[in-house]
């Protein structure tokens, strides 16, 4: 009886496996290759502390109590060590990407919008394998840890490429948090100002990922190009395109320029990452600036 319930039951569940495998967003699958190709240890943003998870031990030190030192690991050697306690700390990391319409432009191969939402879910798979909770801003979740997690946020970003506002909505989001924001930042300044303003007063720490495409930055334009507007309206033609492109450009700088100075008075972190370079450099700088010092170090790079 057993055996002929295992037997029906195994195609089922295999069934029910590439069922689940075939609804899995492209962007999802993508993340998780990113993930892995990046090879980050999962307990980068660990330090140690007053926990209850053991983490490693150490050499003692002159400033360590007595009652630190585990006898029975030091009378393994001729030294004595420390165990120490991964620190726990009650902090979650949510989620923000930018869904407006122009994220959607790409002039490389790739939409502003898909590279966000790959950056986002890569860094969130990070995030859960070293069993941190992650929400996603405006879904209406509280914070989770694993896989299920992973996939909803999955689901939530590219169910109709999930069109929002460029903005973080008002939402309670607890402090000590952090909040990873990705998205082009082309929205008036002072609107900027007023949400991440309203973020730091909240308690939180963020992390600006500022999505470019090099069209934007370049301006490759020459002769009369005719220019269509992400949000709708009237296109405009220029008679000769190059000869705007000195202004635009500093005038795009300066918005990218205002973007890093906001982030940096506040005491957040602000990386560019344009759409024709490689994804991996800008998961790798992202974990490192959301875990500090100890990431850092887990990633070969100076603190």
């Amino acid at each position: 009886m057993t055996a002929g319930r295992d037997s029906v039951a195994r195609p089922a569940l295999r069934e029910e496996a590439e069922s689940i495998a075939a609804s899995l967003p492209p962007l999802l699958v993508a993340a998780e290759r990113l993930a892995s190709a990046v090879s980050l240890g999962v307990h980068g943003r660990r330090k140690s502390g007053m926990g209850e998870t053991f983490w490693q031990f150490r050499r003692y030190r002159g400033e360590d109590p007595s009652t630190a030192i585990d006898w029975r690991q030091s009378a393994k050697s001729q030294h004595l060590f420390v165990r120490e306690r991964e620190w726990e700390a009650a902090e979650a990391v949510w989620f923000w990407r930018d869904g407006s319409p122009t994220m959607r432009y790409g002039s490389a191969g790739v939409a502003k919008i898909d590279r966000a939402s790959v950056l986002a879910l890569a860094l969130a798979s990070l995030l859960i394998r070293g069993g941190e909770r992650i929400a996603l801003l405006g879904e209406g979740r509280v914070p989770a840890s694993g896989r299920a997690a992973l996939n909803r946020i999955a689901h939530a970003l590219t169910e109709a490429r999930a069109e929002t506002g460029n903005l973080p909505p008002d939402a309670a989001m607890g402090r000590n948090a952090q909040l990873v924001w990705i998205g082009d930042f082309l929205a008036p300044l002072e609107q900027l100002e007023a949400a991440m303003r309203r973020i730091a007063r909240d308690g939180l720490t963020g992390h600006l990922v500022r999505i470019v495409d090099p069209a934007e930055e370049d301006f490759p334009f020459a002769g009369r190009t005719r220019f269509e507007p992400c949000r709708g309206g009237e296109s405009e033609i220029v008679g000769r395109a190059e000869f705007v492109r000195d202004e635009y450009r500093a005038r795009f700088q300066a918005q990218g320029e205002a973007v890093a100075g906001l982030a940096r008075r506040l005491g957040w972190t602000c990386l560019v990452h344009r759409t024709d370079r490689p994804p991996e450099t800008a998961l790798v700088a992202l974990f490192a600036a959301l875990g500090g010092p100890n990431a850092r170090h887990a990633l070969g790079q100076p603190a």
